[in-house]
């Protein structure tokens, strides 16, 4: 039933804008809804009280939006109505406003829907016998007829009527008796933010006493079996309650918060008011089935969800255009949070790193748009790197330019100003230009245009004249320019924050961390006063999502990656280093001695973070080293870029043998296993160097390791490790038949293979596991885990056999009909396929054009890839 509804057989939809808002003509008073579940028809009967907006005059038809619903009957004050006073169509009725009091009513209708046939995963649907919701972005439309838009917001009760033994809904629960249980919400929200869950489930319970002394009843809901595995995600939420408290001052305002995990979920969480719902990956963890990557995930996100009960539900978006505004600022407050729980140097890497790859690649690419986009067609496809990474990295860059005591002044004054309110990112600049007196119409830049900035950095050192005490004066001059983007040809200036600090010849800090406001398109600042030419850190801490231009040589990278007192920088001058000779390598040069040796001493240095030691250990990606050679006006060679990264690790294992061996022993974790920072710091050491050895000793390490574990975390690492050697088919047959049943840890089972596939066999491992009968292409966590596995293998997607994309397509075809917002968001890997030689680009768009020309394609991906051709 729901896909149907999806598919777009007829005319292209029209675009949505912002420039066409409009405010709702009603303000609902009141929802009562009653649910009388069944699989396959499920009865939803609403009664809403409707009163006219007075910020709407003049008499207004009723438009209330629903797909896929059988109406059984609509009444305005106890009146059904005719089909001529309630005219239906396929995704709205109207009730035309000469049927309507002019003043307020009560609007009841009843419709029945179909949870069980419901593939699509968005509204009312069923998994593994769990009647679950997913309503974000437009879902509520598929559970019954209701204005399904963020500024419409209301109070809900709502009465859930099954044998099911446990019934659950947003807000507090007033009633429970067998067959029977309703709920009632006491905050306004809007309809994106409801949820019902229903099923056989087991609770891990506790309870959190808040600042003011209310205890509130805490929950987590698993499937029987699972209990046992949510531990973590409990203390996650506990230590993320307190951290809000202690840090934002925001205090929780319901009797019970609840989190119910979820095997059939598009989403990775959902911030339902009081009814979490989480993708179960997010939730459930032990030591035995889960990685440190999985531990600090589950407790990043769990913060994330419970921090819109905020930033995001007290406080929502006008419309959808304005997501950035929770979005943006909640990714923020969890990597604050994520920060302080661990090591906010790694956090600010992992997190640069990661808005590198994933939205600095939309910025270059015909998916690029500005964090607060101004139209779309399907707003599923807007939850992108660009909303959430950039919007929390310009979130950050506020801060930065105001203070911390400015930060909060606004913030403060944010919460006590739109409590309730459903905001735009006007509103929230305007908190910051009251609270600290700046003008920000420049810096509104950052939610308006896309594209990432370039800043192109020259340098100027006069000395002081002979015999003067006056010092020196050193002079950075930055150009700052944004490329075209689709529908944004010219960019005016930015303000960008650039946090700036000088080290002398010695490495001693001369000049310590200084932020330089830019906000033109070029602009100079001076330093005086200096004894001696000093060594530029610039940018430091990542200070604002740009690219930085500036010509340095390899003996400055080395002295930076030994002496700079920003763990963010330093880094970078490893890294940049990394690529340099990565870059070389595709074109048949050796490694320098040099570089292998600073990274060596920084390996060697035991005052340095593990976990930092790490990072500096892992190369960058294939990915980034085909984006660098094509800034660079060089076609990437997808196989050369994959045997560089081989022969790196060769050099590394050759040139550090003696180095790596002693950290891999000495990181060894003995004890109960922890995933605390320092714990998962001292793992991450030692399979970075794990993987830098097996190209000497063939894996031999690595099948040790694995036969040895007792966590998941080495065990997984130890696997990709001897598949990246060739090997491992021992050790894959071994962990399927310890693990099969358990559906996370198969998923993995699934993304290694595909991951760490030979390039020239990657698509046919593909097609294999494709055949598998672990394979449940339906779930959302098994798709990605075969096709993002294979997307994540750059040489294997990009063979020069097309193969893989091929194989690609058509399982993108094959699941649109049934999930057409998966399949919308996982044809990103496309996005660069004009960075590619003529042959490889003339495969990609091969395959676009056929996923284009499917017959009933559905809309969210008919817009995504009609972008991706452009």
């Amino acid at each position: 039933m729901f896909p149907a509804d999806a598919r777009q057989d007829g005319p292209a939809p029209a675009p949505v804008r912002l420039a066409d808002y409009t405010p709702y003509p009603y303000v609902i008073d009141g929802v009562e809804l009653e649910f009388h579940l069944a699989p396959e028809g499920t009865r939803v009967q609403s009664r809403i009280r409707f009163r006219p907006n007075p910020e709407s005059p003049g008499r207004r038809d009723l438009r209330l939006d629903g797909e896929g619903l059988r109406l059984v009957v609509a009444k305005v004050d106890g009146i059904a109505l005719s089909s001529d006073a309630c005219i239906v169509e396929d995704d709205h009725l109207t009730v035309p406003a000469a049927r309507l009091p002019e003043g307020p009513f009560l609007w009841e209708a009843e419709v029945e829907i179909d949870p069980a046939a419901n593939t699509a995963l968005e509204g009312l649907y069923m998994s593994n016998g769990m009647y679950c919701t997913q309503c974000e972005a437009e879902g509520f439309r598929h559970i019954t007829y209701y204005p399904d838009r963020p500024d419409v917001m209301a109070r809900f009760r709502v009465a859930i009527h099954s044998d099911l033994p446990v019934l659950l809904s947003n807000g507090n629960l007033v009633e429970s008796r067998p067959g029977v249980a309703i709920w009632s919400d006491p905050w306004p929200k809007p309809a994106y933010l409801f949820a019902l869950v229903a099923g056989h489930l087991q609770a891990l319970r506790d309870h959190f006493t808040t600042a003011s002394g209310r205890k509130v009843d805490l929950a987590i809901w698993v499937r029987p079996g699972d209990l046992d595995r949510c531990g973590f995600a409990m203390g996650a939420l506990k230590r993320s309650m307190a951290w809000d408290e202690r840090v934002y001052g925001r205090e929780y305002d319901l009797e019970v918060f609840n989190i119910v995990a979820v095997d059939d979920f598009n989403m990775g969480a959902m911030e339902n008011k009081g009814l979490n719902i989480f993708n179960s990956k997010l939730v459930l963890a032990s030591p035995e089935t889960a990685t440190d990557a999985d531990f600090e995930r589950i407790e990043a996100v769990i913060a994330h969800e419970y921090f819109h009960n905020w930033t995001g539900n007290r406080i929502t978006c006008r419309d959808w255009f304005q997501l950035c505004l929770k979005e943006g600022l909640t990714v923020f407050r969890d990597q604050q949070f994520t920060s302080d729980m661990r090591s906010a140097p790694v956090k600010r890497i992992e997190d640069a790193l990661t808005l590198r790859a994933a939205q600095f690649r939309e910025d270059q690419g015909p998916l690029a748009h500005p964090v607060r986009p101004d139209t779309y067609v399907e707003i599923n496809n807007f939850y992108t790197a660009t909303v959430y990474e950039k919007g929390a990295e310009v979130i950050g860059m506020l801060k930065r330019l105001v203070g911390d005591d400015g930060y909060a002044r606004a913030l403060d004054l944010y919460f006590t100003r739109h409590d309730g309110d459903a905001a735009t990112i006007e509103d929230w600049l305007k908190v910051f230009e009251d609270a600290t007196g700046r003008d920000l119409s420049q810096f509104k830049r950052w939610y308006t245009d896309a594209g990432t900035p370039r800043l192109t950095v020259s340098e100027a050192w006069s000395p002081a004249p002979e015999g003067s005490s006056a010092g020196g004066t050193y002079t950075l001059t930055f150009l700052q320019k944004t490329a075209p983007t689709p529908g944004q040809a010219v960019k005016a200036p930015r303000v960008i924050p650039i946090a700036v600090g000088l080290l002398n010849p010695n490495g001693d800090e001369v000049v310590p961390t200084r932020v330089l406001e830019m906000t033109e398109a070029t602009q100079s600042f001076r330093f005086e006063g200096l004894a001696a030419r000093p060594v530029p850190s610039i940018l430091r801490g990542f200070s604002a999502p740009v690219e930085l231009d500036r010509k340095t040589t390899v003996e400055e990278r080395t002295f930076l990656l030994g002496h700079d007192t920003d763990p963010f920088n330093r880094w970078e001058a490893g890294r940049s280093l990394a690529k340099d000779a990565l870059v070389r390598m595709t074109a048949g040069e050796a490694p320098g001695h040099g570089y292998l040796d600073a990274i060596g001493r920084v390996l060697d240095d035991e005052g340095l973070d593990p976990a930092f030691r790490a990072l500096c250990l892992r190369l960058p990606s294939e990915d980034d080293i085909a984006q660098t050679l094509h800034d660079a006006g060089r076609q990437p060679d997808p196989q050369a870029i994959w045997q560089a990264r081989r022969d790196l690790k060769a050099a590394f294992a050759r040139r550090l043998a003696g180095p790596l061996d002693r950290a891999y022993t000495a990181m060894k974790v003995d004890g109960p296993f922890s995933a605390d920072a320092v714990s998962a710091g001292r793992r991450a050491l030692r399979i970075a160097c794990l993987s830098l050895l097996a190209a000497e000793d063939g894996g031999a390490r690595a099948a040790a390791l694995f036969a040895t574990t007792d966590n998941m975390t080495e065990s997984i690492a130890a696997l990709a490790t001897l598949l990246d050697c060739g090997a491992g088919q021992a050790e894959l047959a071994a962990f399927h038949d310890r693990w099969r049943g358990n559906r996370l840890v198969i998923d993995k089972w699934f993304a290694a293979q595909t991951h760490h596939a030979m390039p020239d066999t990657a698509a046919a491992v593909a097609e294999r596991l494709a055949a598998h009968p672990d394979f449940d292409w339906k779930n959302p966590n098994r798709f990605r885990a075969l096709l993002g596995g294979l997307a994540g293998n750059h040489a294997g997607f990009h063979h020069a056999s097309g193969a893989g994309y091929r194989f690609y397509a058509d399982w993108l075809m094959r699941l649109d009909p049934v999930n057409p917002q998966t399949t919308a968001r996982m044809t990103q890997p496309f996005q660069n396929w004009r960075r590619y030689d003529a042959d490889r680009q003339a495969l990609m768009l091969g395959e676009l054009q056929r996923i284009l020309a499917l017959p009933g394609l559905s809309k969210n991906t008919a817009e995504m890839v009609s972008r991706l051709i452009g």
